[in-house]
This record gives C-alpha cells, sequence and structure tokens, in this order.
C-alpha cells in the first residue's frame, strides 16, 4: 500500500464513493485511496420505509469492498487527524497517508448528548430514530396503542430534513390501519418556522397535515427528554408567553419563561448532528458563527476557503441547503470537474453547484411529493419529470421511485459514477 496519494478521499459513503467512481471514470491514471473504517454500505434513504415496515433492512446494505471503484484502494481505517499545512492525514492504525488533493468527505456524527437525557431515552421501548435504528421504529409502532405520538427533530442541521415528517405520515397511515389513530394524538414539532421552507411544496404538505389532523408545534427546539416520566422538554424559540396557550388536548403544560413539556406515549426524532471529530478538531472547520465545526468550503465549488487542494462534498460541508444524497450527485461532478482542471494546470471550469438537493415526501403508503429545490429555497424539479408530473402534488408514480427506482439508481447508476 502506497502512503502518497494524488487524490485521498476521507470517507467511503455515498460522497466519498461516488466522487472517487467519478474521477475514476474522468482520468483512469489517477492514484486514488479512499479512507473508511467500515465494512459496511447503506442505502439509508430506504431506512424510513423500513421504520414504517414496508422494505427489508438488510436490503439496504452491502459490503464496502464491493462499492470501492476498481483500482482505487481502501485503506480500512479511521481518520483521525488531518494536518493541512502538511498535506497530511493521520489514521487509528495505518499511520500517515500523505496527499496532493485531499477530498473531505466523512459525512455526520450523531450527537447523543447533544440533548439531556437523549442517549439513556433511546434504551426505552417507546423512544426510536429512523436515524439510528429504523428496525426499533418499526417495531415502536406495531405495539403503539394510543395517547401522544410526538415527532420531533433538533436544531441543528440534519440528514433529510424531511425525514422525521416522512415517518410521522406514514406512522398516521398505520395507526389508521390497526384501529389506535381515534385515541391518538400526532404531534410535529419543529424548532423552525414552518414544516418545510419551499413555498411550492408547502402547501400540499399543510393539506396532508390537516387531513391527517397533526397537530403542528413551531419554534419547539428540543432540549431535554425525561424518559422515566414520558415526557419531553422543548425550548420555544420565539417566548411570548402573554400570548401562548399550551394544548390541553395533548396536556401540554408551561414550565419557566420559555420551556413547554410535552408527555409523550411515543417519541420519534432525529439526533442532533455534528461535524465528525477529525473535522471539527481540526483547521478545516468554520471557527465560528452558525457554521462552526463544519467544514468551511465555497458553496459553489465546494473548494475549501482556506486551502485551495482541499474540498469537501457531502453533508459535513457548511452549506445552506439540505443534507441529502440527491445533493452530492450534483456536487461530485463539479468538484471533479474542478479538481481536474487543478491537477492537469487547466484553466478552473465554469461549472458550479447551485445547492440543489431533493426531500422525497412520502405523505402516506403508495403517495409521495417529490420536493427538489435549492440555494434560497428555490424549487428546483426536474424539467423532464414536471413535464408529464406535477410533482408538488402526491403521487403513487413518485412513491414507486422512492420505494424501487431510487435504490436500483443509487446502487447500479450514481455510485459507479455514472449519474
Amino acid at each position: 500500500m502506497y502512503t502518497h496519494y494524488q487524490v485521498l478521499i476521507l470517507g467511503g459513503g455515498t460522497a466519498g464513493i461516488m466522487l472517487a467512481a467519478k474521477l475514476r471514470r474522468e482520468q483512469k491514471n489517477l492514484r486514488i485511496a479512499v479512507i473508511e473504517p467500515s465494512k459496511d454500505h447503506w442505502y439509508q434513504p430506504a431506512w424510513t420505509l423500513v421504520g414504517a415496515g414496508t422494505y427489508n433492512y438488510p436490503d439496504t446494505r452491502r459490503d464496502e469492498a464491493s462499492v470501492i471503484p476498481e483500482n482505487v484502494t481502501w485503506v480500512q481505517d479511521k481518520a483521525t487527524e488531518i494536518l493541512p499545512d502538511e498535506n497530511k492525514v493521520n489514521t487509528e492504525h495505518s499511520g500517515f497517508f500523505s496527499y496532493d488533493f485531499l477530498m473531505v468527505a466523512t459525512g455526520v456524527k450523531y450527537d447523543l448528548d447533544g440533548i439531556e437525557g437523549l442517549r439513556e431515552a433511546l434504551q426505552q421501548p417507546n423512544v426510536c430514530s429512523n436515524y439510528i435504528d429504523p428496525r426499533k421504529t418499526w417495531g415502536v409502532l406495531l405495539e403503539f396503542k394510543g395517547g401522544n405520538a410526538v415527532f420531533t427533530q433538533p436544531s441543528t442541521p440534519i440528514k433529510c430534513g424531511g425525514a422525521p415528517q416522512k415517518i410521522m405520515y406514514l406512522a398516521d397511515d398505520h395507526f389508521r390501519k390497526t384501529g389506535v389513530r381515534n385515541n391518538t394524538n400526532i404531534v410535529f414539532a419543529t424548532p423552525g418556522s414552518t414544516i418545510f421552507g419551499v413555498k411550492e411544496f408547502l402547501g400540499t404538505l399543510q393539506e396532508v397535515v390537516a387531513r391527517k389532523d397533526i397537530i403542528i408545534k413551531t419554534f419547539y427546539s428540543p432540549v431535554k427528554i425525561d424518559s422515566k416520566s414520558n415526557e419531553i422538554h422543548f425550548k420555544r424559540m420565539q417566548p411570548d408567553q402573554q400570548s401562548f396557550t399550551a394544548n390541553e388536548r395533548i396536556k401540554e403544560r408551561i414550565e419557566g419563561p420559555d420551556t413547554v413539556v410535552i408527555p409523550y406515549s411515543m417519541l420519534h426524532l432525529a439526533p442532533p448532528h455534528i461535524a465528525p471529530d477529525v473535522v471539527r478538531n481540526s483547521k478545516l472547520a468554520v471557527q465560528e458563527g452558525p457554521n462552526k465545526g463544519w467544514l468551511d468550503v465555497d458553496i459553489n465549488t465546494l473548494q475549501h476557503k482556506r486551502y485551495p487542494n482541499i474540498y469537501g462534498i457531502g453533508d459535513v460541508a457548511a452549506l445552506p441547503t439540505g443534507k441529502t444524497g440527491a445533493a452530492v450527485r450534483k456536487q461530485a461532478p463539479v468538484v471533479a470537474a474542478h479538481v481536474l482542471a487543478q491537477i492537469n494546470h487547466n484553466k478552473q471550469p465554469a461549472e458550479k453547484y447551485e445547492g440543489y438537493s431533493s426531500c422525497p415526501f412520502i405523505t402516506g403508503y403508495g403517495k409521495m411529493v417529490l420536493a427538489e429545490f435549492k440555494y434560497d429555497n428555490m424549487r428546483d424539479s426536474d424539467p423532464f419529470i414536471s413535464k408529464f408530473i406535477d410533482t408538488t402534488k402526491e403521487q403513487y408514480s413518485m412513491w414507486l421511485l422512492k420505494k424501487y427506482g431510487l435504490p436500483w439508481m443509487y446502487w447500479n447508476l450514481m455510485l459507479k459514477g455514472i449519474m
């Protein structure tokens, strides 16, 4: 195994593999290595369906070795330190690797201590997270007999911002089928000002919420889970006690100037997300402000703002758009084009990443809204698909795309650098 590579990629998830495949396709003589400790590669977008009992969990996994592109070296190890001034990366077991160009594709880390009591709550039989174990989510839904079903998410950026809602819509369908919906309150509590920021899709989602009789709580940031009492505490991001009344239907109560407590019979949440330690504790991270800890890159080229031979791709990058695999699909060609131009001493290309991301909003079994957008919450729907299908509305065809089409495209096209 060499210790120096022209291109060194940190992370063998969606972003790292897609970029490695794209670079290998474009220039076959590059010496590329991927540093990734895990032997498993997961297709996580299907975990929503696993959590709703409509997708086989083992089908979301492949051997990492099977997705590493041909003639790309896999260093099965964990990167522990990035030394950008020396063009080196240290690893847990294999020592130092040097590089000409570094691609940071480490993804995110779940901060289970970011909400007080979260780590302990996840050990309880009525608290779950599709992000961590979708099989448990399905078990919780099967055992649920009524009461408050609370779905929430943290104030940090998260992978697929719509995922906490998707499982909620499917849970509503499941509760209706099992006959417990009439004695159930479904609550969605979000730190945001609305359930979705792109206006072209918001109207449809509001119709879904109204149809399903879901209680929406905006500006609610989860700060504590008391799993012994089955209660979750929220900080109200816009505390104004004079105009706020606790919802008696869900036995909500006010504690102090800006805290609200909601009891739950079941709780589903996304854990807080942070950048992995190797990035967060390095010179590559944003040092101050709301993006502190995330990789400091140009939002259009994904080139690092202070180290021109370093690029970011995927969830670790500090970008004002959704952290999704769909975003990576648009990022990879841009990063590849710019890196190859530098390697070959060519003029920098015109390709830019404009913030494209996608959220396939599953709104029930057999229903999906394909929300595509870019920077500034602007709609960015595929013009070809939009000629035939109104993607702002619930569609059965989009459900088929989610359940069958997208997984096939992921394994057979995206990870091979074809799209």
